[in-house]
């Protein structure tokens, strides 16, 4: 579920490619319903946006944006902006685990995402559903192709760290546990689940007897 936003909801299709590359004619709209969206607000997002390598968005995108989540008749909340929310709160769990130390270049574009969710400077403000936290969610998907492949790491992590603990009879936090231990942990998984499909595609039953004679 987390590592591919493949297999999201699509968030509004008008905020798929760079400005200016639809076939669309836009009015170049700055509003989202009765709310003006401000330049200087707007301008700060584009500035993490590049800072995650993915392209700024213009007001005219958001307005269109905004439309088609409310021509939905979604939910004070889409599931497409759900998901990445999250997707959002597993990159602040890893971040705040003290026994997971994650790669260091998906430090920086983690910090971005969990700094602005819980931000007190939006781009969109919360009470303008359905498009509240929009702006967090095309963060998301700016910064996912940098952070996919930790956060599932670090859910495996939590996953055998979970395992270890039922084994164990006590609750997590009241053994060692680091990500040495979960790759050592994953080694001996892998290393049990090839030995059983060995065992599947061997029989132990013994095959069939060698005739020793032959009827003429």
């Amino acid at each position: 579920m987390y590592a591919q936003l493949a297999t999201l909801a699509p968030l509004p299709a008008a905020l798929q490619s760079p400005a200016g590359t639809s076939l669309r004619h836009p009015s170049r709209r700055h509003h989202m319903g009765d709310f003006l969206i401000e330049a200087e607000a707007l301008a700060h997002f584009n500035q993490l946006l590049v800072r995650l390598r993915h392209f700024p968005l213009d007001p005219d995108q958001l307005a269109t944006a905004s439309r088609e989540l409310a021509g939905h008749a979604a939910p004070a909340c889409p599931t497409s902006i759900q998901q990445r929310l999250q997707l959002a709160g597993a990159v602040e769990q890893m971040l705040a685990d003290a026994t997971w130390r994650p790669a260091g270049e998906v430090v920086a574009p983690a910090r971005v995402v969990v700094d602005y969710v819980h931000g007190q400077h939006a781009l969109i403000p919360g009470s303008l559903p359905p498009v509240r936290q929009l702006d967090d969610a095309i963060l998301v998907d700016a910064a996912w192709p940098h952070l996919a492949g930790e956060v599932d790491c670090y859910l495996d992590f939590r996953r055998l760290r979970a395992i270890e603990a039922e084994l164990r009879g006590c609750a997590v936090g009241q053994f060692s546990f680091d990500r040495t231990d979960w790759l050592q942990a994953r080694r001996a998984e892998a290393g049990l689940i090839a030995h059983c499909r060995r065992v599947g595609e061997n029989s132990y039953l013994p095959g069939p007897a060698a005739r020793s004679f032959r009827v003429y």
